[in-house]
Protein backbone atom coordinates (compact mmCIF):
# COMPACT_ATOMS: atom_id res chain seq x y z
CA UNK A 1 0.00 0.00 0.00
CA UNK A 2 1.10 3.45 -0.65
CA UNK A 3 -0.49 6.78 0.92
CA UNK A 4 -0.04 9.55 -1.83
CA UNK A 5 1.43 12.90 -1.23
CA UNK A 6 0.25 16.35 -1.15
CA UNK A 7 1.66 16.85 -4.49
CA UNK A 8 0.13 13.78 -6.14
CA UNK A 9 -3.32 14.39 -4.38
CA UNK A 10 -3.29 17.77 -5.88
CA UNK A 11 -1.46 17.23 -9.42
CA UNK A 12 -4.78 14.24 -9.79
CA UNK A 13 -7.14 16.89 -8.79
CA UNK A 14 -6.00 20.00 -11.21
CA UNK A 15 -5.82 17.04 -13.95
CA UNK A 16 -9.19 15.85 -13.13
CA UNK A 17 -10.60 19.52 -13.14
CA UNK A 18 -9.51 20.05 -16.63
CA UNK A 19 -10.97 17.25 -17.70
CA UNK A 20 -14.25 17.63 -16.02
CA UNK A 21 -14.75 21.40 -15.82
CA UNK A 22 -14.35 23.65 -13.43
CA UNK A 23 -18.22 23.98 -12.92
CA UNK A 24 -18.56 19.68 -12.56
CA UNK A 25 -15.47 19.99 -10.42
CA UNK A 26 -16.58 22.25 -7.78
CA UNK A 27 -20.14 20.71 -7.95
CA UNK A 28 -18.36 17.17 -7.12
CA UNK A 29 -14.93 17.24 -6.24
CA UNK A 30 -14.47 19.96 -3.63
CA UNK A 31 -13.04 18.65 -0.77
CA UNK A 32 -11.65 15.24 -2.40
CA UNK A 33 -8.94 13.90 -1.20
CA UNK A 34 -7.05 11.13 -3.41
CA UNK A 35 -5.12 8.97 -0.53
CA UNK A 36 -3.80 5.85 -0.96
CA UNK A 37 -3.31 2.85 -3.42
CA UNK A 38 -3.48 -0.19 -2.84
CA UNK A 39 -2.45 -2.73 -5.82
CA UNK A 40 -4.63 -1.26 -8.62
CA UNK A 41 -7.06 0.04 -6.42
CA UNK A 42 -7.28 3.63 -5.59
CA UNK A 43 -8.93 5.34 -3.00
CA UNK A 44 -10.31 8.95 -2.43
CA UNK A 45 -13.24 10.70 0.03
CA UNK A 46 -15.26 12.76 -0.63
CA UNK A 47 -17.91 15.05 0.75
CA UNK A 48 -20.81 13.01 1.36
CA UNK A 49 -22.38 9.56 0.48
CA UNK A 50 -24.00 11.03 -2.50
CA UNK A 51 -21.16 12.84 -3.80
CA UNK A 52 -18.94 9.83 -3.22
CA UNK A 53 -20.98 7.18 -5.03
CA UNK A 54 -22.12 10.19 -8.28
CA UNK A 55 -17.48 10.02 -9.01
CA UNK A 56 -17.43 6.73 -8.72
CA UNK A 57 -19.93 5.86 -11.03
CA UNK A 58 -19.76 8.67 -13.48
CA UNK A 59 -15.69 10.12 -13.35
CA UNK A 60 -13.87 6.67 -11.86
CA UNK A 61 -12.53 5.70 -15.20
CA UNK A 62 -11.40 9.01 -16.11
CA UNK A 63 -9.42 9.31 -12.55
CA UNK A 64 -7.86 6.08 -13.51
CA UNK A 65 -6.11 7.30 -16.45
CA UNK A 66 -5.15 10.62 -14.55
CA UNK A 67 -4.03 8.57 -11.85
CA UNK A 68 -1.89 5.73 -13.85
CA UNK A 69 -0.17 9.20 -15.20
CA UNK A 70 0.90 10.90 -12.17
CA UNK A 71 1.74 7.65 -9.95
CA UNK A 72 3.59 6.16 -13.14
CA UNK A 73 1.71 2.90 -11.99
CA UNK A 74 -1.27 1.18 -13.43
CA UNK A 75 -4.75 2.50 -11.50
CA UNK A 76 -7.36 0.07 -12.53
CA UNK A 77 -10.38 0.78 -9.87
CA UNK A 78 -10.97 4.19 -8.49
CA UNK A 79 -13.13 3.69 -4.97
CA UNK A 80 -14.68 6.71 -3.63
CA UNK A 81 -15.73 6.78 -0.21
CA UNK A 82 -17.49 9.50 1.96
CA UNK A 83 -15.43 11.12 4.34
CA UNK A 84 -17.26 9.83 7.66
CA UNK A 85 -15.30 6.88 6.87
CA UNK A 86 -11.87 8.44 7.06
Amino acid sequence: MMKLTLVQDQAIQALTAGIVGAETFDRLFAGIRFDKLDDTMLYAFARDEEIASDIEDSYAPYIAAVATQVLDTQVDVVVVMPKVLQ
